[in-house]
């Protein structure tokens, strides 16, 4: 059990971080904001897969490619959120 936790949280931060590096910009998000964009791009990737190839309608995690993407598309929501957040201050 401990070792999927850890396994969890290293494919979170690895797909986090490359999402960070991939959308252009600065993000102002933190560590663990950045592994939970990670952890929630993994199972937006995998919904996405299940949706693009008629796999089973099980929700699963996807690979780190789909993570990747899954994680670029949460992290540009969160900027968008993020950023019309900001411009009502």
């Amino acid at each position: 059990m401990i070792g999927f936790i850890l396994g969890l949280l290293i494919v979170g931060l690895i797909a986090g971080a490359l999402a960070r590096l991939l959308v252009p910009g600065r993000q102002n998000i933190s560590i663990p904001a950045t592994i939970l964009v990670g952890i929630i791009g993994s199972f937006v990737g995998g919904f996405l897969s299940n949706l693009l190839f008629n796999a089973d309608a099980s929700l699963r995690t996807s690979g780190i490619i789909g993570s990747v993407i899954g994680a670029v598309i949460v992290l540009l929501v969160w900027i968008k959120i993020s950023g019309s957040q900001a411009s009502k201050r």
